[in-house]
């Protein structure tokens, strides 16, 4: 049985991975096409950059509860109820698309938190201006990401992602940098490519709901329902704290470039890049607890133990071995990797001086992630938040904020990307008893 659960799992999270590599190389074309624009438009984007995804992955996070849900329904041969899951998913989206938009419009209070060059602030609220108008549209097609996944379809995700990657790769160059609209855009130029490919993925989304298999099959779109309280309440449940979950670890790391923006320039660009390597490294391990918890909710639905151990075990051995293996990669082949990023030498000093951090802590972060992900499958959310609050806000950001500017000598950025390690670690061991305590309630409930 797990031997049938890895290539149950690697079936599953391969689309995932090319959907996953997609959506986070729409980042990684903006450091790209900026890294030859100037310092001041990566900055830019390194700090808007992380306040945008910050932003989106929380509330993200809420509509992923769409995902356990549709699981136990689809293992529980409770197909015709699915269709209600995803609409009252699509409600949701709408209205937290308000306060994300009014957020990234009026970014004021996350931008006082930084001393920063005036010039670069200028260009952080142009960026998220622009981007607070994709929000409705990605937060739908992230809810029709959850639906997918749960019900083990995922293959139309790496079509549209791809597609987009590639056009957004396209779009930005020719509006960023090669001044297609008369001008070159710098970091607009990226925004206005972002939002254009946001609306896109989200209406190829909408007509595979309606024409495609999943649509033949669940009829999404008919029968519609208004918005549902006790339905709404469940989705909260679950929801909430994934969605601070997914706030607290990805802030431990987007907010490290507010707090090093004192330190100039160069830095805030050198940690982008290393940021943006390390998501992209972290996509294997994301897009097997995403499969892993898929595959679990649906043995959890149709009570088969057996099945949940085995795909747990799966999940666990791929996502460490693989992700080791990058690190390693990564550490072997830094020095071109980051060359390719930018042209500045103070910023590949940088780069180059953080990067084995990443390559360290890939294993902790891969045991962290399945681990948490499994406990979402068993609707289990509230204390893994508890506990990523600690390892990451506690001891990622505070202890790196320590490391950065009071230990005698003072490490700078490195002191939060040690920090970081420290925080994996921690979190990995707390959260895999966590995972062994849930797997023993679920069995021991009749």
């Amino acid at each position: 049985m797990f031997a049938t659960a890895v290539r149950g799992l690697i079936a599953h999270a391969f689309p995932i991975l090319i959907a996953q590599l997609s959506s986070i190389g729409m980042m990684v074309v903006d450091t790209a096409v900026l890294g030859h624009v100037s310092s001041l438009d990566l900055a830019a984007v390194a700090i808007g950059g992380g306040i945008h995804v910050s932003v989106v992955f929380a509330l993200v996070g809420i509509l992923q509860a769409v995902a356990p849900i549709v699981a136990h329904l689809h293992g529980a041969k409770r197909d015709g109820e699915v269709a209600g899951i995803l609409q009252q998913g699509f409600w949701l989206a709408l209205l937290l698309s308000v306060p994300g938009i009014l957020f990234l419009t009026h970014p004021g209070a996350a931008l006082g938190m930084a001393d920063m060059d005036v010039a670069v602030e200028a260009k952080v609220r142009q960026y998220l201006g622009l981007l607070a108008w994709s929000l409705p549209a990605s937060l739908c097609y992230r809810t029709f990401w959850a639906f997918c996944n749960a019900l083990g379809k995922p293959r139309v995700l790496m079509g549209i992602g791809f597609f987009s990657l590639c056009l957004h790769a396209v779009l930005a160059w020719g509006l960023a940098l090669q001044g297609w609209l008369g001008e070159s855009l710098g970091v607009v130029g990226c925004a206005l490519s972002n939002v254009l490919i946001g609306w896109l993925a989200c209406l190829s989304g909408g007509a595979y709901l309606a024409f495609g298999p999943l649509g033949r099959r669940y009829r999404p779109f008919a029968n519609w329902q208004s918005p549902r309280w006790p339905i709404w309440r469940e989705l909260l449940r679950i929801g909430v704290p994934m969605g601070l979950s997914n706030l607290v670890e990805i802030t431990s790391f987007t907010l490290i470039a507010l707090f090093v923006a004192s330190l100039g320039a160069p830095v805030v660009a050198g940690h982008r890049i290393v940021a943006n390597i390390s998501a992209l490294i972290y996509m294997l391990p994301l897009s097997l607890a995403i499969a892993t918890m898929s595959a679990l909710g649906q043995a959890v639905g149709a009570r088969d133990p057996l099945r949940a151990r085995a795909t747990i075990r799966a999940g666990l051995v791929l996502a460490a071995c693989s992700s080791s293996l990058l690190g390693l990669l990564l550490w072997l082949g830094a020095q071109p990797l980051i060359n390719a990023y930018t042209d500045d030498p103070a910023v590949r000093a940088v780069a180059m001086g953080l990067v084995a951090y990443i390559a360290i802590y890939q294993f902790f972060d891969a045991l962290q992630t399945i681990a948490g992900h499994c406990l979402r499958a068993y609707r289990v959310t509230f204390v893994p938040m508890l506990v990523q609050t600690f390892c990451f806000w506690g001891v990622g950001l505070l202890g790196g904020a320590w490391l950065c500017y009071r230990w005698q000598p003072p490490l700078g950025v490195a002191g939060f990307w040690l920090a970081s390690v420290i925080s994996l670690v921690f979190a990995a061991a707390l959260l895999l008893p966590l995972l062994a305590k849930a797997i023993q309630a679920a069995e021991s409930t009749p």
